[in-house]
């Protein structure tokens, strides 16, 4: 059976993105490495335009629709970055974008979504088929949909973030990763075992949002109850079943962080490499610190996204 999503296409889809996103920089930390006992590379897709790796998936997909459908405009739902990321990508390729986004979705999202000219339709996540409702919403006024996951060209750009980081660091024999939908850690695994087959890909989730490790542990796609957590980005109910298909197959392991875990990646990552991280863009940090990962050799780990509002942000890292 042919895969979905090659490294092919993830290099294609890097070509598409050039010029367009920033190639985000990796960091380092003495004090990290020492912490973890391991050599750690940390691509900062907190600096990705939009603050999110969301925005490669979303312009590669984008990128590649008609002029008529362009000029139709497009939809998507999304708990926040992918909502920016369509709405900025829309905004290049002069097309305009409707966005269903969760009625708790935080402020600053919704503004930042707003001021890249999209409009926004709210629904409840704890009551609401946002895959349904979203579906609805497109086919009603003719608009192209961009799912956040469900979608090849999306995968294929989002998997542009480990390309790079491989690129920059030569070898790994690690990568960390933060799984939402599951997305990201699909276009990351084909990416990563591709260029590195011997890696190993280990995906984060927040400890009560652990949808796809009792989807992988039960070798079939499992819904759980919407996740609380503080890492909203990652309150999937359920793998996609197009990520899933990928996951199962490339991710060796899948590691769970308490939001506490999460709070002390976030006041690290401030304190000592003076990065800006989301909550869901810290898990896979948390996870290292933590050692939930057992972490060894050279180990890269994605900051998936950093947008968080200051009030947002001083509240989650106070000291308690």
């Amino acid at each position: 059976m042919t895969a979905p999503v090659t490294i092919d296409d993830i290099r294609d889809a890097a070509a598409r993105l050039a010029g367009v996103a920033h190639r985000t920089p990796v960091v380092r930390s003495r004090t990290l490495d020492d912490l973890v006992g391991a050599e750690v590379f940390i691509k900062c897709e907190n600096l990705q335009r939009v603050g999110a790796f969301k925005f490669r998936g979303a312009y590669n997909a984008a990128s590649r629709l008609s002029p008529e459908q362009l000029a139709k405009g497009i939809a998507a739902y999304s708990s926040g970055n992918h909502a920016q990321a369509v709405a900025l990508a829309a905004r290049e390729l002069g097309s305009s974008a409707v966005i269903l986004i969760p009625e708790d979705t935080p402020q600053s999202k919704k503004d930042a979504t707003a001021g890249y000219g999209a409009e926004i339709v709210t629904y409840d996540r704890y009551t609401g088929d946002r895959v349904a409702i979203g579906e609805a919403l497109a086919a009603d006024r003719g608009l192209a949909l961009i799912p956040p996951y469900e979608h090849p060209h999306v995968i294929a750009g989002q998997g542009t973030a480990a390309l790079e980081l491989l690129e920059d660091t030569e070898s790994l024999d690690t990568l960390v990763v933060p799984v939402g939908g599951g997305g990201l850690i699909a276009g990351s695994s084909t990416a990563a075992k591709a260029v590195r087959p011997g890696i190993r890909v280990v995906g984060v989730e927040p400890a009560e949002g652990d949808d796809t490790k009792r989807s992988l542990d039960a070798g079939e796609r499992v819904s759980i109850p919407v996740p609380r957590t503080i890492a909203d980005g990652q309150a999937a109910s359920i793998p996609g079943e197009l990520t899933f298909s990928i996951n199962r197959r490339l991710v060796d392991d899948i590691a769970l962080v308490t939001d506490d875990q999460v709070r002390d990646a976030m006041r690290f990552a401030f304190e000592r490499l003076k990065l800006v991280t989301e909550p869901s863009g810290a898990t896979g940090l948390a996870a290292l610190l933590s050692g939930r990962v057992p972490a060894s050799g050279r180990v890269g780990v994605i900051i998936s996204g950093g947008n968080v509002s200051p009030e947002r942000f001083a509240e989650l890292i106070a000291a308690e």
